[in-house]
This record gives C-alpha cells, structure tokens and sequence, in this order.
C-alpha cells in the first residue's frame, strides 16, 4: 500500500483528496495546522498537526514516515487562506515550500504533485483558450505565491531528477455547497452588489472539486513514466456562465437581488477604473470587471488524456 502525504489537508480541497485517496486504497497522512472534520480511528488515515512552516514538523513526517507521493496543497486558497493574500503569508508560504520539498526527495518521493492557478497566466486579450506553454503573468498575491512554489519544485527537481512531478493550474473551484468562487463572478466589486450583463451569456473558466480530485487520482495511479511529468490545466471542460449561477444559487442556495445591465458598452465603460487597486491585487476572489467580455478559457486538453472532466455546476455535488 502506498503512503500519501497531502498537505493541507484538512482544508476543502484537501479533504476532497484525502477522501478521493483513502477509496482508491492508499495510506494517507493529512498535514495541517486545523483538524478538519475526520475522526480519529479512520483505516489508513491519520493527521499529523503541523504548520506550513514548522520545518521541524515535516522533518519529523518525513523521517517517521515511508512517504510514495506527495500531494502539496499547503496555503493554497479555499483550504489554509482566506480571499485575502497577505505579504506575510506569501513569505511564509515561500520558505515552506523550499524545505518540504528538499525533504521530500532527499526521502525517496516518487511523484510531487502541486496544487498551483491558472492565475499565472497572463491572460489573452483575445478568446483564445490558454495552454500549459503560454505567457506567465502573476499580477496577483496568490499567483505570485503559487508561482514563486512553482520555482521551487523546479529548481528542487533539477537535482533529483528521478522524482516525478506535476503542477495542477486549476481554476477557482466549486461544490454544491462551497459558492463563494462562484458568487464572486457575478458580484460587483465597487459595491459588493450582484448582477448580470444582459442575459449572463458570458462565460467564466470554473473547476468543480471534484474534477480536480478525479485528476490528482490518475496522475497518482496511471502516470508511471516521466512523460507525464510536467504543467497540466485543471478545469470543467466548458465555461460556466453567469445565467447558470444565477440560477444555481436560485434552485440550491440563497440568492438576493440581482441588478441587470446593459452590455452594449456598459463593459468597456468601466474597463480601467479598478484596475491597480489594494484589494484586486490581495483578494483572491476580486472580479476583474476588464475581462468579462473575454470568455477566457483553459485548454485541458493535456489533462483530460489521464481523467474525463465529468463533473459542471450542473451535477457538482
């Protein structure tokens, strides 16, 4: 049976893994610094609590501890942060990552997988989808945190070449009952009002969790040579509109008042007036007003080789 170290993984997304993980028959180890909601005396699971930066911590799991792979999903938003990215936490996250993964390949780990975002991307002005090889650039706090992870795993890997290694750039997720990526897009961020451009016919790149589970469960089972090493894009394989948030939240949650408006030149209008502000460069979840008329998409085409994106905001549960 082989071991599985995730961290942060008593967080949402890490949760979803380790459940993903324990049905697929591996030993799982949840590194974190909450407990989560797993009780204690689940076959095959155990938390080890630990902070992302506790360097003596991992050093202790590593040691005690026969690791296969290593899931690294530590400070990664919507499980150990909140929307907001402070400086403090991007320096924190930095000197982690370095540390777990030279232990983790100085041990013997057979594959890294990083939860990393598509917010590296610097995203096209046209409605060209993005590709694994396109420009990077991380304008945000969070991107940047995730990108300066993704150097590390790289620059680590240089000397460790054996070790196979994935970085996962998925898109803000989603579940039946986890909403806030969703509600986001459709939330005006001047007022913190909701609302739509005319019929919602425009299209936001969404991943339901358990798309991206369903992906970490290939790679660790079915990537077993070094071609498969590399950057993959993480996503529901269409966009998903503001039309069908709106009418998500209306069928399965609370939803109050949505303000309708004009696209005819409503968009442009408003292009650059938030631009360069505090909060769109800190807030995980700030809606780029700019860019709504993009429709930008992921090409998964690399991805959905090793899993079939089945799940949508449709049959998320």
């Amino acid at each position: 049976m082989e071991t599985v170290l995730v961290t942060g993984g008593n967080g949402l997304i890490g949760q979803h893994i380790c459940s993903g993980l324990l049905k697929k028959g591996y030993a799982v180890i949840s590194a974190d610094i909450n407990e989560g909601n797993y009780n204690e005396g689940k076959l095959n699971y155990s938390w080890i609590q630990v902070a992302p930066n506790d360097k003596n911590g991992y050093a202790e799991i590593f040691e005690n501890n026969k690791i296969d792979i290593l899931i690294h999903g530590a400070c990664t938003v919507d499980n150990d942060l909140g929307p907001i990215v402070t400086d403090k936490e991007m320096s924190d996250a930095k000197a982690c990552d370095k540390f777990i993964y030279r232990y983790a390949m100085t041990e013997g780990v057979k594959k890294v997988i990083l939860l990393s975002t598509d917010q590296v991307y610097d995203f096209p002005k046209t409605r060209e989808p993005i590709r694994e090889d396109n420009d990077l650039k991380p304008n945000t706090n969070y991107a940047a945190l995730k990108y300066s992870s993704e150097k590390a795993l790289v620059s680590e890997m240089s000397h460790h070449k054996e070790v196979m290694v994935c970085i996962a750039r998925y898109s803000p997720v989603y579940t039946l009952n986890f909403t806030d990526n969703l509600v986001a897009k459709i939330t005006d961020p001047k007022d913190g009002s909701k609302f739509v451009y005319g019929k919602g016919q425009y299209g936001f790149q969404m991943c339901c969790v358990h798309n991206l589970v369903d992906f970490i469960l290939c790679f660790a089972k079915n990537a077993d040579d070094m071609s498969y090493a590399g950057v993959y894009n993480v996503s529901d394989k269409l966009l998903t509109t503001a039309a069908d948030i709106i009418t998500f939240m209306r069928e399965n949650h609370r939803l109050g008042p949505v303000m309708q408006k004009s696209p005819s030149g409503a968009i442009s209008k408003i292009k650059g007036l938030f631009g360069g502000n505090k909060e769109e460069k800190t807030n995980y979840r700030y809606l780029d007003l700019s860019k709504i008329e993009n429709n930008n998409m992921l090409d998964n085409t690399k991805a959905s080789k090793l899993a079939s994106f089945r799940w949508d905001i449709h049959n998320t549960k």
